[in-house]
């Protein structure tokens, strides 16, 4: 199971949003690249990084930022934010990106996140973020009224790589993950399916773990890395007892 440590940019520093609020952003490094590499030292060998001014701008906002973490870190980066063009995807891709989400496009365009999906073979992570089990989309600020697993299952035969499940409720506010939702998800689609929002330390970690063969690919964690309540080094011992 893949632990993706989280580097959420806006205005180029690193944050951590509560609830998805961007109001509500609480500021924990102003140097990304060196974040990165901190992560890398604990054992990452995946990074979760977020263009949260770009999920709102509807395009990169934050690409200097980006592309010095590219530069940093030697292990796999998975990249959201503002991802809803060719041009796009195919920059990011070009400088060594290994996997993009793909988020409010895939609600609004999915048509597009399929011709992605069959251009970059195991390239495309569809986001399906979720209050109260309907769809948010653009930087979570607006709630579709389409269920979240018919979302998830408009891609099951596209060639995405996995679907990324956020309880936006959560996110941020070290509640614990939402592991019935994340796994009912998981059971109910056959496309791996990455964990996210709310974890608050290991049992979180462990509890995921247990999943594994209900297709929980994965699990990303910001907050609790940033406070102190998760140990990294613990988490990735964790996951890949059951890689």
């Amino acid at each position: 199971m893949i632990i993706f440590p989280a580097i959420d940019l806006k205005s180029g520093q690193v944050v951590r949003l509560s609830e998805g609020d961007m109001d509500r952003a609480t500021i924990y490094a102003d140097d990304p690249a060196g974040q990165a590499l901190r992560f890398q030292e604990a054992g990452a060998a995946f990074l979760h990084v977020v263009d949260l001014d770009g999920a709102f701008a509807g395009k990169p906002e934050n690409a200097a930022a980006v592309e010095s973490i590219i530069s940093a870190f030697d292990g796999h980066i998975q990249l959201g934010g503002g991802i809803r063009n060719r041009e796009t995807v195919e920059r990011w891709f070009g400088l060594g990106v290994s996997r993009l989400v793909i988020g409010t496009a895939a609600l609004k365009d999915p048509d597009f996140v399929k011709e992605m999906a069959k251009e970059f073979p195991g390239g495309i992570v569809v986001a399906v973020d979720a209050r109260d089990g309907f769809v948010a989309t653009e930087g979570w600020a607006e709630k579709s009224d389409m269920p979240v697993v018919d979302l998830a299952r408009r891609f099951e035969d596209a060639g995405v790589a996995s679907i990324l499940f956020t309880d936006v409720g959560r996110d941020g506010m070290l509640k614990g993950c939402n592991v019935d939702a994340t796994v009912d998800l998981a059971r109910q689609v056959d496309l791996p399916v990455i964990a996210s929002g709310g974890v608050k330390g290991i049992d979180d970690i462990h509890i995921l773990s247990l999943h594994r063969e209900d297709g929980i690919e994965g699990v990303i964690t910001g907050r609790a890395l940033f406070e102190g309540k998760l140990d990294l080094a613990a988490a990735i011992a964790i996951g890949d007892k059951v890689a």
